[in-house]
Formats: structure tokens, sequence, C-alpha cells
């Protein structure tokens, strides 16, 4: 009996080795592909996003390589858009960094005046932040840099757009070579387009609401507070926390003693408001998900392809969900679950 025990969990120990090497060697194929697979997996969120829309004007006999043309163009300037409004917010950034390393260093006096024995831990730390006579230095790619840079960006982007084209293009036929998974994969799809779309309304409100808190605190740049706020608060839980960092650093610059803390307070008053009342009522509880695994999948999605894979994470998770899901009465039915055959 002792020797067969020990078959046994000899064995069970070999199969959990096997699935945790298999697990990393996933995991390092994903992060040394990422040049292919970030903006291939970026595609084909926005196609699973799109494709009802394709399927009700496939369904008004719109031509489909029109369908795919036009969803092509209109996923690709949103996109664009998007990007052209994080510059500003860059560029606000970088002007803002001599004021911001002249605070955190001022900060740093007060906190080492109060401690004792950390004299040498507080130089290191002031000498590495920077004092306010320290000219700021700006991470300016020169031409070389740009010259580099620009084949593997154009490569991204040939990558996205072709993965978009076509698999908006010959969606319906991919899902037909899955047999009876196509009604699933068909839901999943659906359910991942509507949460988007309700997300995408929440985070326009939130982004609002944001700019007008700011406002009428007198904060600097509340419009640029606003939209960072409805572009970041699709990266659930990080994005938020960003934000929040960003206006207690921004109270801080601007304002002084208690009024200081109003920008990051006002803007977690909405931001609860947003996540406990406003999405729940929009999205609906039945595409609530567990917030520890969405707030382990988006860190590892950001450790793994930074913020596109931070904006992947929970869209991908969502739709898995939803494919592996037990279809009510599937188990039933005299063929059994589709999805536990192919499994």
């Amino acid at each position: 009996m002792p020797g067969y025990l020990k078959t046994v969990l000899s064995g069970r120990g070999v199969r959990v080795m096997l699935m945790i090497l298999t697990v990393i060697s996933i995991t390092a194929a994903l992060q040394l592909a990422q040049q292919i697979l970030a903006p291939m997996s970026f595609a084909l969120v926005l196609g699973v996003v799109v494709s009802p829309l394709a399927d009700r004007l496939s369904r008004h006999s719109v031509p489909r390589l029109a369908i795919a043309l036009s969803l092509l163009v209109a996923s690709t300037l949103f996109v664009a858009v998007i990007l052209l409004l994080i510059e500003p917010l860059i560029g606000v950034l970088i002007e803002e960094l001599p004021r911001i390393k002249t605070v955190m260093a001022r900060l740093i006096d007060q906190a080492s005046s109060l401690l004792r024995g950390i004299e040498t831990i507080s130089q290191e730390i002031e000498e590495s932040v920077g004092a306010e006579s320290v000219e700021p230095q700006t991470a300016i790619p020169s031409v070389g840099d740009a010259l580099w840079l620009a084949p593997s960006f154009v490569s991204q982007v040939f990558i996205f757009i072709g993965t978009l084209f076509f698999f908006t293009l010959t969606r319906n036929e991919l899902y037909d070579l899955t047999g009876p998974l196509k009604p699933r994969l068909k839901h999943a799809d659906k359910v991942v387009s509507r949460y988007f779309a309700a997300i995408t309304l929440v985070n326009t409100g939130l982004g609002a609401v944001t700019a007008a808190a700011m406002m009428a605190l007198g904060v600097e740049y509340a419009l640029l507070w606003g939209l960072a706020a409805g572009l970041l608060n699709y990266i659930l839980y990080l994005g938020p926390l960003l934000i929040t960092a960003g206006l207690v650093l921004a109270g801080i610059l601007q304002f002084h003693g208690a009024y200081a803390v109003l920008p990051p307070l006002a803007f977690l008053l909405i931001n609860l408001t947003e996540a406990n009342v406003v999405t729940p009522l929009v999205v609906g509880q039945r595409m609530s998900m567990n917030p520890l695994l969405i707030f382990l999948v988006i860190v590892f999605g950001l450790w793994l392809w930074g913020p596109v894979g931070a904006f992947v994470a929970l869209p991908l998770l969502l739709w898995l969900s939803v494919l592996l899901e037990p279809q009510p009465g599937a188990m039933d039915q005299p063929g059994g679950d589709p999805l536990r055959k192919v499994i």
C-alpha cells in the first residue's frame, strides 16, 4: 500500500511540475512574441467589440468586404483619436516634472527632519530625486532612436490593421469551423461588445464629472484630468489609482494646507459612486467577476505587454468566462456540452 501511494503521489507531482513548466513556457513565449501578439490581441479584441455591428450590417445585405473596410477605418480612427488625446497629457507631465521634483524634494526634507538616524538615506533619496537647482532632463529621443523604433512601430501597426481587417472579414467562416461551438462564440462576442459599450458610456460620464469637479475646485488642467480619468478607467483599479496619485501631487503643487487633499478626495468620491452605483446599474450584475481575479489579470497583462496588455486583459477574461460558463440544459441533452468535448 505505501508503495502504491508513493507511485500515485509521484505521478501527481510529475503532472503538477509539468503544468508549472507549461505555464512558465507559455508566459515566456507570450513575452518574447510581444511585438506580434500584443497588436494582434488588441485587434482581435476590437474585432470582437465591433462584431455584433458587423453581423447587423450583414443581415441588411451589406457586402462583407465593405463592412470590414468601414469598421477597419472606424476602429483605426478611434485608436488614433485616443492616441492624440493622450499626447497633451504627456506634454503637461513633461512640463510639470521640475515642479514635481521640487515638491518631492521638499517633502523628503520635511520627512527626514522628523526622523533620526537616517540622514544618509535621506541624502541619497534627495540626490536621486533632484533639487530645484538641478536642470530637468527630458527624455527626448534622438533622430537615430526614432529611426530605430520606426520599423518596429510600423510593423505593429501593419499587424494590427491586417488582423482586424481579416478577422472582421472572415469571422463567420472561422466560427463555422468550430461546429457546435459557433453559437457560444457569438454569444461571448455579444457580451463583450455590450460590456465595452456600457463601460465607454460610464467612462465618458466619469470623465465629464471629474472635469467639472476639478474646474469647481480650481485645479489646473481640469479638462485634461477629466480626459485622463475617462481613459484610464478602462484599466480597472490601476487606472483610478494613478489618477488619485496624480491628483495628490496636483493638490500639493497648487494648494496649501487641508485644501490640497480636496482634489483626490473629490475624485475618490466620484470613482466610488461610479464603481458601486453607476457601473452595476449600467453593466448589470450578470457581467460581474471576482475583483481579485480582475486585479491579478490586469497586473499580469500590464507586466506582460505593458498598457496594451492591461487594456486587453479584462475583455479577454470576460470573453473566456462567458465562453467557459456551462450552458443551461446542455448536460441534459444527448450530445452534452460541446465545449467539454473540445476540452
